[in-house]
């Protein structure tokens, strides 16, 4: 089977817009998650008031002071974009041709050069996509039925899809171009099903991930209304996303994108590509459970892991590292930590829950939705690639059945060779995928 490797990485998060300063910002514990107050009444009105916001102030006390918003690491779409694309682009777009831009320049594409266009595709997708215009024209429609009042470009900036067209696009990308909408497991699936496209040989390089931007009254009402978002917290946004740990309540909505570039290995080493990891495995599963909550005891979480490690031919006890999807939901949280020591204790060779390594980068960020599995996807890779585990922040009281080192607070380094990365969405979808340093 052809192998897949991973050679570029970009991504928009909350805690800034460039990889090098968000995973330093991760590594040295900071947060992301904010007050959303200041964004209007509308969200003032709200159970939840705190969110994974992409940064755009470069006032920010943490903001370098330097003479661009690009050096600051805020967001200014005309940093990213044309005119034209700003013009065509809904924000989740605008997110994902931004971090597509950063991973094919890292990658050695710079302005999608130096490969064969019909060999090169696109798979990224988003669990909700354009909220916003979807709310404000409907609005605009309902007073007086008049259609005029609905844009020209409403449908291509509503379509999922057009993150991925967009992309395709501008780099003339010829070869597969497909979008993912799985919920909150859609950026794990947009990078496994890309993997696919190559090992079937449609496709030599793919740029693949996930984007999402509906901080919106709309979509925390509902989230909160489902009884899924945080709300003890609403004045000290910083400690509201708190996976495993004893008091998390809910998780919190954010924002942002990644893309990561797959590649054929033999096309990689011929360009003398630099390589992060490979993509060894990826594992589906459905709870076929509930619309929303996961089976108690993680069994869809954990067949996802056992079909990820049987594809890429890993025994359980030779995993280093899980970059858990623990969202800090007093059931999800619960059921993913049991998943995972029923694959890792259940072979000889691990010895305790200790040696069990686990993070969630979740209380740093927030809840990403249909980008989360992509920007953990490139987590996981940077912790292989870096010898670290990124930490679990906010993480101060575990409970008797947490016993595993969830990297509490503080990053640890370690020797990564293997890693899973975890991925669950309502409906009962799960993904995990798997990667190893590339030897």
């Amino acid at each position: 089977m052809r192998r897949v490797v991973v050679t570029g990485l970009g991504a928009v998060t909350p805690l800034g817009v460039g990889v090098r300063r968000i995973w330093t910002r991760l590594l040295d514990g900071h947060c992301g998650i904010v007050s959303t107050r200041h964004l209007g009444d509308e969200f003032r009105g709200l159970p939840s008031q705190v969110a994974g916001l992409v940064p755009r102030d470069v006032s920010r006390p943490d903001t370098p002071k330097t003479t661009s918003t690009a050096e600051a690491g805020v967001w200014r779409a005309e940093d990213h974009l044309s005119p034209t694309e700003i013009r065509q682009t809904a924000q989740f777009a605008q997110y994902a041709l931004a971090a597509a831009e950063e991973a094919f320049q890292d990658a050695g594409f710079k302005d999608g050069n130096n490969f064969d266009p019909e060999m090169a595709g696109v798979t990224l997708g988003s669990g909700i996509g354009n909220l916003a215009d979807l709310y404000d024209t409907s609005l605009a429609y309902a007073q007086g039925h008049n259609y005029r009042k609905i844009h020209p470009l409403f449908v291509p900036r509503l379509l999922i899809n057009l993150g991925a067209g967009h992309i395709s696009m501008r780099y003339g990308l010829k070869g597969p171009n497909h979008a993912v909408t799985t919920a909150c497991t859609t950026g794990a699936h947009s990078v496994g099903d890309a993997a696919r496209f190559i090992q079937a040989g449609e496709a030599d390089v793919m740029i693949a991930g996930g984007a999402e931007s509906c901080i919106h009254p709309l979509a925390i009402g509902g989230f909160a209304r489902s009884r899924s978002l945080v709300t003890a917290f609403n004045d000290a946004p910083e400690k509201s996303s708190r996976p495993f740990d004893k008091d998390r309540a809910g998780f919190v909505i954010g924002e942002g994108a990644a893309c990561l570039v797959l590649e054929e290995l033999e096309h990689a080493k011929t360009r003398g590509a630099r390589i992060y990891a490979e993509l060894i495995g990826y594992g589906n599963s459905a709870d076929a459970h509930h619309l929303t909550a996961p089976l108690e005891e993680g069994g869809g979480a954990l067949l996802a892991m056992k079909k990820a490690l049987k594809q890429a031919r890993i025994l359980p006890s030779k995993v280093d590292y899980v970059n858990a999807h623990a969202t800090s939901t007093p059931l999800g949280d619960q059921a993913e930590n049991k998943a995972i020591k029923a694959l890792m204790l259940g072979e000889q060779g691990k010895a305790a829950a200790k040696d069990v390594n686990v993070s969630s980068t979740k209380g740093a960020i927030g809840h990403l939705l249909g980008a989360a599995g992509a920007v953990e996807a490139l987590f996981t890779v940077l912790a292989i690639h870096e010898n670290v585990m990124p930490p679990t922040i906010n993480l101060v009281f575990k409970t008797e059945d947490f016993d595993c080192n969830y990297v509490a607070n503080e990053a640890q380094q370690a020797q990564i060779t293997v890693a899973l990365t975890n991925s669950f969405g309502f409906g009962g979808t799960n993904s995990s995928l798997c990667f190893r340093k590339c030897e």
